[in-house]
C-alpha cells in the first residue's frame, strides 16, 4: 500500500509542475496566465509566444502523463492503479500545488498517459510477450515520428541500438 501511495503522490507532484509558467517566465519574463486566454497550456503559449516555447511545453506536459504510468508499471501495479497514476498526474496538471491550484486543461498530460497505457495494453494483448510488446511500442513511435514529419535522419538516428 505504501508503494501505491508513493506512486500516486509522485504522479500528482509531477503533474503539478507548471511547465507553461516556467517556460514563459524564462522566455518572456511574464506569467502565462496573464496572456491570451489565461490558460497555462501549450495552445495558449503557441498563440502568444509562438511554436518553439509551445513545443517545449507540449513535450514536457506529454511526459508528465507518460512517466507516472511507466512508474506504476515498473512498480508492478495492476492496470487500475496505473490508470489512477495517470489520473493523479492529470489532476496535478489541472490543480497544481505549485501554481496555486490553478492549472491547465491537461490535454497533453492525458494524451501522454493514454499513450503509455494503450501501447502497453495493445502490444501485450496482441503478442502476450513483454519483449515483443516493447518492440511494437518502439515501432509505433518510429511510425508516428515519420508520419509526423520528422526528418529521416532523426528517425534513423533514433532507431540505432542503444543497449
Amino acid at each position: 500500500m505504501a508503494e501505491i501511495t508513493l506512486v500516486l503522490l509522485a504522479a500528482y507532484l509531477l503533474g503539478s509542475i507548471p511547465t507553461a509558467v516556467i517556460v514563459v517566465r524564462r522566455v518572456a519574463g511574464v506569467d502565462v496566465r496573464t496572456l491570451g486566454d489565461g490558460n497555462m497550456g501549450a495552445r495558449n503559449v503557441s498563440r502568444t509566444l509562438g511554436w518553439k516555447p509551445a513545443t517545449v511545453v507540449a513535450f514536457v506536459d506529454f511526459f508528465k502523463g507518460t512517466v507516472p504510468v511507466l512508474l506504476a508499471q515498473q512498480a508492478g501495479l495492476v492496470p487500475a492503479w496505473q490508470v489512477a497514476a495517470a489520473r493523479a498526474a492529470a489532476l496535478g496538471h489541472d490543480f497544481p500545488v505549485f501554481a496555486g491550484f490553478r492549472g491547465g486543461q491537461g490535454l497533453g498530460t492525458i494524451l501522454g498517459a493514454f499513450l503509455a497505457l494503450a501501447l502497453d495494453a495493445l502490444a501485450f494483448a496482441l503478442t502476450r510477450l513483454s519483449d515483443a510488446s516493447a518492440r511494437l511500442g518502439i515501432v509505433v513511435i518510429f511510425v508516428l515520428m515519420w508520419r509526423g514529419g520528422q526528418p529521416a535522419v532523426v528517425v534513423w538516428c533514433c532507431s540505432a541500438p542503444w543497449g
